[in-house]
């Protein structure tokens, strides 16, 4: 249930909004009230009374009872990390085929991997299934739809779905812990969270690759070939149980995303990380710029240069978001100046290339035909580069206090785009290229 409505409709009313709240906790509903209540103070931040609900309700001001402080569910986690990667296993197998021979394989692990993420979320916090539902029938529709026209007639639309079917696992995951009504700052929360959740996700992998190396080395030692489905089972099964402990080790069930502790681990690396290659990706970033003029046309001619300036620019937003506290007090206040003047000078640089590569796009499109894939980058260029525009004009207002918010907000409204981008392309790449 969404209480937005309900709570603008009562927002000059205290008694009403107490009796939401009260019905809501015995519905169970507790969380879904105060992410609604949180979304209407950040739409009408001078409205006093949410502002009082919102000091209220706020994460600072949530404590987890101590009884629940014991970290993640590795007895719902554990079973359902094994079935996954067993899944993934009986998939790699030759009968796992396509009609045109690519692996079942390519096109289900995420949307997989999600419902078994789906399912350990459900099972770990106290909010209703009915929160989980509709992020978890989205993935299943548009998975169907990918997997009905996904054909040997049409390899660029499987192709772009072998690609983007992760992308849509990854939204349904966050639309559930987030939900529509969210605000900015809980989606950006969101974002910054799988940074940490992907980091320990390549952490298990490297171990997992390790003990495969090992343990095939030895057997080889010995004269030992192993048989190739106990191959897939070492790499596909043990890779595959990695998504669901990678959520159990870094994320907190029972919070919100803008609730979650990242006061030790790689919670707390990341951002280092992301704050000392901020200077040198602009390092970077001005040398390329310069040397732009020298090789203008390269390109308006090769496919594969355009393929680096995308795949740049999603690393670009990747590393915004990650050198960006999620709360501005995590950052000490005499690095916020230069923090914020790094973070606005290559969103401008990332604005100038990627300007530069769309118009190569539009170009190749123009002097060729327009197909799925040039379709395709234009659409993800064209929010990319919406969304850091917003972020400049609105850093360039904020100056110096609260310049975190600015960033919050044009990467949380751009996260509503990615997901209509998405779906858009599942659903209108066959009836447009039919």
């Amino acid at each position: 249930m969404d209480y937005t409505a309900e709570i603008i409709s009562a927002k000059a009313d205290p008694q009403r909004l107490e009796e939401l709240y009260r019905a809501a906790e015995r519905a169970q509903q507790a969380e879904l009230f105060r992410t609604s209540m949180l979304a209407c103070f950040e739409q009408s931040p001078d409205n006093l009374l949410y502002a009082a609900w919102y000091h209220r309700l706020a994460p600072e001001g949530r404590q987890v009872p101590a009884e629940d402080a014991a970290g993640a569910n590795w007895k719902l986690a554990i079973p359902l990390s094994l079935a996954a990667g067993l899944l993934l296993w009986l998939l790699s197998g030759p009968a796992a085929v396509f009609p045109k021979g690519d692996p079942v394989l390519l096109a289900l692990w995420a949307p997989l991997e999600a419902g078994f993420v789906l399912a350990y979320l459900a099972g770990s916090a106290r909010r209703p299934l009915s929160a989980y539902l509709p992020a978890l029938l989205g993935l299943v529709g548009l998975t169907a739809v990918a997997l009905a026209f996904i054909s040997p007639r049409d390899s660029q639309y499987s192709l772009l779905m072998y690609i983007h079917l992760p992308l849509v696992a990854w939204s349904a995951i966050g639309l559930s812990l987030t939900g529509w009504s969210s605000g900015h700052s809980n989606r950006f929360a969101f974002l910054a969270k799988s940074l940490e959740v992907f980091g320990t996700a390549a952490i298990f992998g490297g171990a997992v690759g390790l003990f495969v190396l090992i343990t095939s080395g030895l057997f080889q030692a010995l004269g030992i070939q192993l048989p190739e489905p106990v191959q897939r089972l070492l790499i596909l099964g043990a890779g595959g149980a990695i998504p669901v402990l990678a959520v159990a080790s870094a994320y907190d069930p029972r919070l919100d995303p803008l609730q979650q502790r990242v006061e030790r681990g790689i919670g707390r690396l990341i951002p280092m990380v992301m704050w000392l290659l901020l200077p040198l990706s602009l390092v970077v970033g001005a040398i390329y710029l310069v040397a732009i003029p020298f090789n203008f046309l390269g390109p308006f001619r090769s496919r594969e240069l355009l393929f680096v300036y995308n795949a740049m620019l999603f690393a670009v937003l990747a590393l915004l978001v990650g050198a960006t506290p999620v709360h501005e007090e995590d950052l000490p206040a005499r690095y916020g100046k230069w923090l914020r003047t790094g973070i606005l000078a290559l969103a401008a640089m990332a604005v100038v290339v990627s300007v530069y590569a769309l118009s190569a796009t539009v170009y190749r499109t123009l002097q060729g035909a327009l197909t799925p894939n040039r379709l395709t980058v234009i659409g993800w260029n064209i929010i990319n580069i919406a969304i850091l525009v917003v972020m400049l004009y609105r850093l360039a207002r904020r100056r110096t206090e609260a310049w975190s918010e600015a960033v919050h907000s044009a990467i949380g409204q751009g996260t509503v785009a990615y997901i209509f981008w998405t779906a858009l392309l599942v659903l209108g790449l066959p009836v447009l290229f039919s």
